[in-house]
């Protein structure tokens, strides 16, 4: 029940607000948040773009991004490259379609066509707004943030204002905006402190991911508001048959099988059931990974959880 006098703000007792259902918390699981704004940070020539890409297409397409998180509300994407000619957009996601064996025609990805989007014009924010309010996107890819308006980043009652736009925009379409940033290359003791601009563009994010290239290793960094973080993980793009795609790399095992097989193969081997921290010391695999990995097998009927640990479903 809402209670409001004629001077006051509407305000509700903590138990009549709507509870968070667990399946409503993520977007993609563990990558990012269902209705999240955030940034995708890193230095120029770090693959922002092509993970930004891989998300709104996970989001369409309802596949893992790259390659294990899995995709828990789908619908269409919605996307703005700044910096790309219109064919150099459609060649980008044919890339990583055909890697995923997906039908670009059937693919319910939608670009906005204009040279330019001003995101500090209120005209260009209500043209945003009426397309989100058309087209009801779970996700709106926006890159790169910096060619989208003419603000001073260094200030925050600047950007303080365009921010609060987009928070705006999230709250009204539950859609989740995200906003692809230039970092700097220097070394930070946080991802975010390498942000250009002010510390709001950092504060704002309910999900983050920051790449950073180290010689030949990209890493990936992940942070939320409301979630624990995963360990940062290698990523690669790879580059076969004309088809482009990020994976997780996963040094240390030379085996070519996929995680869900050496799972299955490990757990065969074993006359008695092996805990989650068993199993990561054995195929030594990033933990928020083999996480996602036991929870799609469980799902899907292969394995199932007891008391002591994780065995092959059956009798």
């Amino acid at each position: 029940m809402t209670s409001m006098d004629h001077d006051g703000l509407p305000v509700r007792r903590v138990s009549d607000l709507d509870r968070q259902l667990e399946h409503n918390h993520w977007l993609i699981e563990g990558l990012w948040g269902r209705s999240a704004i955030g940034l995708i940070g890193g230095a120029p020539k770090c693959c922002k773009t092509w993970l930004g890409l891989d998300m709104a297409l996970s989001v369409a397409s309802g596949t893992a991004a790259i390659g294990h998180f899995q995709v828990r509300a789908t619908g269409p994407a919605l996307i703005y490259l700044a910096e790309d000619a219109l064919p150099q957009v459609r060649a980008r996601i044919e890339a990583i379609c055909r890697h995923r064996h997906l039908d670009l025609d059937a693919l319910d990805v939608h670009v906005i066509t204009v040279p330019v989007l001003r995101l500090d014009l209120a005209n260009d924010q209500q043209r945003l707004a009426r397309t989100i309010d058309r087209l009801k996107p779970p996700i709106v890819l926006l890159d790169p943030l910096v060619r989208m308006h003419r603000l001073d980043e260094n200030s925050a009652t600047e950007i303080s204002g365009l921010l609060g736009y987009i928070r705006d925009l999230q709250r009204r379409y539950d859609v989740a905006v995200v906003l692809v940033h230039h970092a700097s290359k220097k070394q930070r003791s946080q991802p975010g402190q390498a942000l250009r601009g002010s510390s709001d563009l950092h504060a704002v994010g309910d999900s983050n991911l920051y790449l950073a290239q180290k010689g030949d290793e990209l890493t990936l960094t992940i942070e939320h508001r409301a979630a624990p973080a995963p360990d940062p993980m290698a990523i690669e793009l790879v580059a076969a048959n004309n088809a482009i795609h990020l994976r997780v790399c996963n040094h240390g095992n030379g085996s070519d099988e996929s995680l869900d097989q050496q799972v299955l193969d490990l757990l065969a081997r074993q006359e008695s059931e092996l805990s989650r921290a068993d199993i990561r010391a054995h195929l030594r695999v990033q933990n928020q990974r083999l996480g996602n990995c036991l929870n799609e097998l469980e799902r899907q009927g292969k394995i199932r959880r007891t008391a002591s640990g994780w065995r092959l479903a059956g009798p």
